[in-house]
């Protein structure tokens, strides 16, 4: 799918059809263009575009403060295709993402029961995974283990993108009594996209990369890897988990 913004072309992210308005806006805010849906005037499918690419070009309208960052991102950023395995693609650091957003909010704890629900609960929802083994998928929990919301795609990110977009249309940021699930390893860039929804706790079924505890580390986010049957490993801030 192809993102404009403001009519200028941003980025073209390899993805499964389906929450694109959900995917753009997420995109958005994790590409730091958008700082909160107030900033977000249309989300809409490009009428100019050939009827074969029309379900796949979707221009977001950006507004206020949100205008100026897009020039500055669209002449630094490099023009890449976003993969299944993409995200920040190198472009920016611990440094530079803490100089925007510093730590998380939510000093509260969960039993480790609700982590060792999370995965089976998720799983649950996945119908097309169940069909083809083929899609990842994100799932958002209140401190319960209640399921909010959650989205499958071929790539992490895209589903956590989906996520985090859809909150944020309904005004529901910043994510901060919320637990994230991905079903893959967490990466920097899933670690990134949770520190700007506000995310205390980011919790997967295989493991973290080193970046990712860094940055879990330093932001104030729980992270928990190995999310399987009666276990799991916390790789940083264990005092939200009792």
């Amino acid at each position: 799918m192809e993102v404009r913004v403001n009519g200028a072309s941003f980025a073209v992210i390899m993805r499964t059809p389906g929450a694109d308005r959900d995917l753009a806006a997420g995109f958005l805010l994790a590409e730091d263009v958008i700082r909160g849906s107030d900033e977000i005037g249309v989300i809409e499918y490009c009428v100019d575009a050939d009827d074969e690419g029309r379900d796949n070009t979707i221009n977001v309208t950006v507004l206020g403060d949100a205008v100026a960052r897009l020039e500055v991102r669209l002449a630094d950023r490099r023009q890449v295709v976003m993969t299944a395995s993409c995200g920040l693609c190198g472009r920016r650091t611990i440094e530079s993402l803490q100089a925007r957003v510093s730590t998380v909010t939510g000093q509260w704890t969960v039993p480790a029961s609700v982590i060792r629900s999370l995965p089976a609960t998720l799983r649950a929802t996945q119908a097309v995974f169940e069909s083809t083994g083929g899609l990842h998928a994100a799932g958002l929990f209140d401190r319960l283990g209640a399921l909010q919301v959650s989205a499958e795609d071929v790539g992490r990110h895209n589903a956590v993108d989906k996520i985090v977009g859809r909150t944020l249309l309904a005004d529901e940021h910043p994510l901060d009594e919320s637990i994230l699930l991905v079903s893959g390893r967490t990466s920097f860039e899933l670690v990134q996209k949770a520190l700007l929804a506000g995310v205390p706790l980011v919790a997967a079924v295989s493991a973290p990369s080193s970046l990712a505890i860094d940055l879990a580390e330093q932001s104030g986010i729980t992270l928990c890897g190995f999310v399987r049957g009666d276990t799991f490993n916390i790789y940083s801030h264990p005092h939200r988990i009792r």
